[in-house]
């Protein structure tokens, strides 16, 4: 007992005890380690400037947090540092507070990281990681969908070597104005385009594209790296006004609270959503690596160990001066290829970036900002999936309206691209109580030889018996509509004498549901008209006996076999014919 209690506060004790060490274990997790710092250590760069802080934050959050995020996480092979989506997210937020790269946005974007750590380590300590499922995949691929775009066009500048000087001032017009004025903005100054930035950057792509084309194995963003620091120093790209990254301060990072205005409460509060949506987007990256790691090493995860594992990291992250920080499906691909077999693999990782910041930082001085930006364009290429929300559509027409939504949604509210899934998820959310608010009822008769498909005209009565089908839970959502669904179907056949309510689709009953069917059998039964219940689940039917509803109902009415078998009465019952379809009185939504 104590050993499990153990291992849930401390779950590195799983792979970090002397028994599961051994030299082979050791040295593939090393190899992996270093294959994983060689591409994390450009990326953390890219992702800084694309978060709007100093390069060396980038470093910072590929170096605490990540070892945080691998001893107190479920997984030992999910990589942990900076990864586009929570940069972009990152950048969108604080940048609504103060200009990028501002001192005083800095101190938001720790505050970020601290608060959305919060928000994850408290959902998993509650044990509340169903949560993200309110985030649905069709809702989660409209956003990732028009991020993508976003954090694509964010890095056109470097890219081009124009300054796009409208966003600073777009916040105060309205929603999506600062995406618009961007790309006006861009284009209207095309003579102002750095032929050189252009191409150092068209050459980065083209590099980066050949080495995971033709040669995936080789390292090729450190290659494309150190290339194009070399060639940015041979030709002089920052004496000619080309921006490079420049003086990258040595050491490790300071440990203090966010240097952030923690009397203005307002801040806080302000970026409060912002903090949860990113502690749902960030858990759904994790997700996406930790179900495919632990699908092809055949172990389990815990989400919510995970998302204490996360949570800490980020908060972490908001005491050693970095930026959120998330799970990264391309590094922990890289370390489950490579042959990580423990947490090891993210310490060794560690180590090196460790060792960059103290010695190798004058390294990167001459590494031009074109390079990082085709480094953060061939990253989110991979994000884009269209195809995803076209299905979506054909699944389920809610479901491709959620993702067509969502992706607008995040476009036209640029750069408060949360609100974009805000929207999403709001109208998931209230696509899905209006579907179970009005289910799908079907009608029928019993014996007929044919059924008419007009809901409008009365059923034929040979025999005075119809047959009404429900197909959900009956509670206090849909009790009026299951009501009206019967008297309507009273009201248009005079000469009814039976109504038998095929249960079979009703799993759950509530105490609405029980006043509404007692109210409806005593109608009826004034009316001359018997309610009968074939095919009802046994949990629906104790719920009837505890209330007395089954006693009011009759007990010879309540058969649990199905509603083509012998219900009671067989002088007004037959077998429903297999060729006549049922009559829908209400399609699905």
């Amino acid at each position: 007992m104590a050993n499990r209690i153990a291992h849930r506060l401390l779950p590195f004790l799983r792979w970090l005890r002397p028994s599961a060490i051994d030299s082979s274990r050791l040295r593939d997790d090393l190899m992996a380690g270093i294959a994983v710092s060689l591409l994390a250590i450009p990326q953390s760069l890219a992702y800084a400037q694309l978060a709007g802080v100093p390069p060396h934050y980038g470093l910072y959050a590929a170096f605490i947090p990540s070892i945080v995020a691998v001893l107190f996480g479920s997984s030992g092979i999910v990589s942990t540092g900076p990864v586009a989506l929570t940069s972009l997210l990152t950048a969108a937020s604080v940048g609504q507070l103060a200009p990028a790269g501002s001192t005083q946005f800095v101190a938001y974007v720790t505050l970020l990281a601290l608060l959305s750590g919060i928000f994850q380590l408290g959902l998993g300590l509650a044990r509340a990681g169903v949560l993200v499922n309110l985030l649905s995949h069709p809702v989660l691929m409209g956003f990732v969908n028009a991020a993508a775009l976003l954090i694509a066009m964010s890095q056109l500048p470097a890219i081009t070597g124009i300054a796009l000087q409208q966003a600073s001032q777009a916040s105060a017009q309205g929603p999506g104005s600062a995406f618009l004025l961007d790309v006006w903005s861009l284009l209207q100054r095309l003579d102002a385009l750095n032929p050189v930035a252009l191409g150092l950057g068209a050459l980065a792509l083209a590099m980066l594209y050949c080495f995971k084309r033709f040669a995936p194995r080789i390292p090729g963003v450190l290659l494309m790296v150190a290339t194009l620091t070399i060639l940015s120093y041979a030709i002089g790209f920052e004496a000619n006004g080309g921006r490079v990254v420049g003086n990258i301060p040595a050491g490790l990072p300071g440990f203090s609270l966010p240097d952030a205005e923690w009397a203005e409460w307002r801040t806080i509060v302000t970026l409060l959503p912002a903090a949860f949506v990113i502690a749902l987007i960030s858990f759904m990256e994790v997700m996406a690596s930790a179900k495919v790691i632990a699908l092809k090493t055949r172990t389990r995860w815990d989400e919510n160990q995970e998302l204490i594992g996360q949570g800490l990291a980020k908060i972490a992250a908001g005491f050693c001066q970095s930026m959120p920080v998330s799970g990264s499906f391309s590094r922990s691909a890289l370390n489950l290829s490579a042959g990580a077999k423990t947490g090891f693999s993210a310490l060794f990782a560690a180590a090196f970036v460790l060792i960059t910041l103290l010695f190798l930082t004058p390294v990167f001085h001459h590494l031009p900002l074109p390079a990082l930006a085709a480094m953060i364009i061939m990253a989110v290429v991979n994000l884009l999936d269209f195809g995803a929300m076209r299905r979506a559509w054909l699944a389920n027409r809610d479901d491709g309206i959620a993702a067509v939504l969502t992706f607008a949604a995040t476009l036209v509210f640029a750069p408060n691209i949360q609100n974009g899934i805000l929207t999403g998820v709001l109208f998931s959310l209230g696509a899905f109580i209006f579907r179970r608010m009005t289910p799908r009822i079907s009608v029928s008769r019993l014996s007929a030889e044919e059924s008419e498909d007009n809901p409008v005209d009365p059923l034929p009565n040979d025999n005075g018996v119809c047959v009404l089908r429900f197909d959900a839970a009956l509670f206090f959502g849909n009790v009026s509509f299951f009501e009206d669904a019967l008297l309507k179907l009273e009201e248009d056949n005079p000469g009814l004498r039976t109504i038998v309510i095929d249960a079979s689709g009703i799993n759950h009953i509530d105490a609405s549901a029980v006043e509404m069917l007692r109210s409806v059998v005593m109608r009826l039964r004034e009316n001359g008209i018997t309610l009968r219940f074939a095919g009802a689940k046994p949990q629906v039917i104790e719920v009837a006996s505890r209330t007395g509803l089954l006693a009011e109902i009759g007990q010879e009415n309540i058969v649990t076999g199905d509603i083509t078998g012998d219900y009671g009465d067989t002088s007004t019952t037959r077998r429903r014919p297999a060729s006549v379809p049922p009559r829908r009185v209400r399609s699905d939504n």
